[in-house]
């Protein structure tokens, strides 16, 4: 009965957002186009509080999030392509599959890289990042179906506004709830100190794994579902950029706070496209200024984030002990 009870408005406010942004659209009140945008900004938002568990959270600074994101969409696209059709349960197991592909990936590079610190992982996951760069190019030349640089046709439009509030509201309920558990608690020590965490007794690799493995498996799930709204995928939008595109969010949120990811997630997106809509035809590059100048104004008013340490009332849980 508590499990039920706290289920109650997790699924109140999925039915309220999903059904009103749907109701919204199909009525023609909002354009079909803005709409496609609001799916991408959800799409983000749950790749950026992937990162933000293993930056914000557990102090890894990791430079290859886009890989893992990469992972999750060709996989999700190949087993739809190759197996799944045009069903909705066929959709879910292969976002399922996505991320659980990105997951036994990032355990496999995680062995040997999270034992380094500080720049130098960073420079590892980047490392990993530019090889699977490298891969999803030449992908072609074991899986026909995957493209390669020409980049992979032929998949079905799957995702829809239900589909990614529904993977938004779980992916900020498991965070919450890792966070503020006993395993969250030692995540967030060794941010703090890894010296302290190891004496007081927390096996530090093990807890840096949970979180690496945890984020990145929302990664993949984003990918799999952005893979799936636009149709299409090419090895370029999961290059070094793309990482850094999210691990800015992540800063501009505040690290370790999900409300500021969420926030920051939706306005990184909608100012990108809203500045693609106000700027003249010949200056639409010119927000690539504009961009760069507003994240310094930031970070010099605000260097703590968007949020700071505040969080919104849902996303306060109880710590458990």
């Amino acid at each position: 009965m508590r499990l039920l009870r706290s289920l109650i408005k997790p699924v109140v406010a999925y039915a309220f957002l999903a059904g009103s942004i749907s109701l919204l659209a199909e009525g023609g009140v909002v354009n079909p186009y803005w709409v496609q945008i609001l799916e991408l900004a959800c799409i983000v938002a749950i790749s950026a509080q992937g990162l933000n568990i293993i930056y914000g959270h557990t102090g890894l600074f990791s430079l290859g999030h886009a890989a893992f994101y990469g992972i999750g969409a060709y996989t999700a696209a190949y087993l739809m392509k190759t197996y799944g059709g045009q069903s909705q349960a066929a959709f879910f197991a292969a976002l399922l599959a996505g991320g659980g592909a990105a997951a036994a990936v990032a355990c496999l590079i995680g062995l040997p890289t999270l034992r380094l610190t500080s720049d130098y992982l960073g420079i590892a996951t980047l490392g990993f990042g530019i090889i699977m760069k490298v891969v999803f190019d030449s992908a072609d030349r074991f899986l026909p179906e995957l493209g390669g640089a020409r980049g992979m046709t032929g998949i079905a439009k799957m995702t829809t506004v239900p589909w990614v509030v529904f993977f938004l509201l779980a992916s900020l309920l498991v965070v919450r709830n890792l966070i503020h558990s006993s395993y969250g608690r030692a995540i967030l020590s060794i941010r703090e100190d890894e010296i302290a965490a190891e004496t007081m007794g927390i096996d530090t690799f093990q807890y840096k794994m949970v979180g690496f493995v945890a984020g990145c498996t929302f990664a993949g799930v984003a990918g799999g579902l952005y893979a799936h709204l636009y149709a299409f995928l090419h090895p370029s939008n999961f290059d070094f950029f793309k990482s850094i595109d999210i691990l800015v969010i992540v800063v501009l949120g505040g690290l370790g706070n999900m409300s500021g990811t969420l926030v920051a997630s939706f306005g990184w997106i909608f100012l990108l496209e809203g500045l693609r809509v106000v700027l003249p035809p010949g200056y639409v590059e010119f927000r690539w200024v504009l961009i760069p100048v507003l994240l310094i104004v930031t970070m010099l008013l605000r260097p703590q984030g968007i949020f700071g340490a505040r969080e919104f009332p849902f996303l306060r849980g109880k710590v458990y002990r």
